[in-house]
């Protein structure tokens, strides 16, 4: 097998772990954002609504940043060496969500409000430590002023983002007064995440000329066509369905997914074949193609477990979530 294909095969790889995660830790982050600071009986459905799979959400995360390091350690030096500070933080926030998790379960009544702040201000720092990274990777680790700015717009965008993909899974997990409020939350974060989305892509397009160029060459016209209009016919659907509400509750969730999909594949269409934009190649970054070919078949087992387990405790606690107990 040639080095180039390795390569490529890894970049595939490590793509799809993080578009996985971000569909998955996406809706459980956002749900943590979502919490009500007023109502304990709903932050408790929400919080049982991702109880089973929140934790193993994050393994896609791990799986992600462990092809980086082993595939492209070139990159992964890179990456890391720019945004150490934000990952730090984003480290901080997951571990603030865990702490508070357990113990909003094992505190007294009087102090689990407070651990319910926790858990949201960790979700909160997450998603914007996340959003904050994509923004300074698109501008290519510039220093400048502007790039932080773009950054920190970017950490918006993908909190609202992750917002509505929570809400819709809120839709799918829960009934009643709370998948009315479900409701009306993903219908403002539509439109916010809609917004967040264009503007973040326009300013691509502006400060990256190459991908400028990309995205208007005929050759790609049809690429360049069909991404965003799938974005633009998911939005106006989610829109749809909050005054004709579809009979199946989870056909937001899986409008959302496809606009996550559309995203991230319009996002990988702009920079690749560059692991580092306008910088690195995978090709450039990728690891000898003896440790590339040892490494496949390692990934070709661990993979396809992690993915069957998380099809398996998706299938277990399917349908509604039932009311939180700890006993």
């Amino acid at each position: 097998m040639s080095a180039d294909l390795l390569a490529t095969i890894f970049a595939i790889l490590m793509g799809i772990a993080v578009l996985v995660y971000a569909i998955l830790d996406g809706y459980d982050l956002g749900i943590g954002i979502l919490l009500p600071l007023d109502n304990e009986p709903q932050r408790d459905r929400m919080i049982a609504s991702i109880g089973p799979f929140w934790d193993a959400n994050e393994t896609w995360l791990v799986l992600a940043v462990g092809l980086l390091l082993i595939a492209f350690p070139t990159a992964h030096s890179q990456v890391f060496y720019h945004l150490y500070l934000p990952a730090t933080f984003m480290l901080a926030g997951l571990i603030l969500r865990g702490v508070a998790f357990d113990f909003r379960a094992k505190t007294s009544v009087t102090q689990k409000p407070l651990w319910d702040r926790a858990f949201k201000a960790g979700s909160l720092l997450t998603s914007f430590c996340q959003g904050f990274m994509l923004g300074q990777y698109i501008m290519g680790f510039e220093g400048s002023l502007v790039a932080f700015a773009f950054a920190c717009l970017t950490g918006v965008g993908v909190s609202a983002t992750y917002c509505l993909i929570g809400a819709a899974w809120l839709i799918y997990k829960s009934e009643g007064a709370l998948q009315r409020r479900a409701w009306k939350w993903l219908y403002a974060f539509t439109r916010i995440s809609f917004v967040s989305i264009v503007t973040v892509s326009i300013t691509n397009l502006i400060v990256n000329p190459n991908v400028l160029t990309r995205w208007f060459e005929l050759s790609w016209a049809l690429v360049a066509l069909v991404v965003p209009t799938l974005c633009l016919i998911g939005f106006i659907v989610l829109q749809t369905f909050y005054h004709n509400r579809p009979k199946q509750d989870a056909a937001p969730l899986l409008v959302v997914m496809g606009i996550f999909m559309a995203t991230f594949s319009g996002l990988a269409f702009s920079f690749y074949p560059y692991i580092i934009p306008n910088q690195l190649t995978i090709w450039d970054a990728a690891s000898a193609p003896e440790s590339l070919q040892f490494i496949l078949i390692g990934a070709l087992v661990v993979i396809p477990t992690i993915a069957l387990y998380t099809a398996y405790s998706y299938w277990v606690f399917r349908g509604k979530s039932t009311a939180l107990s700890y006993e």
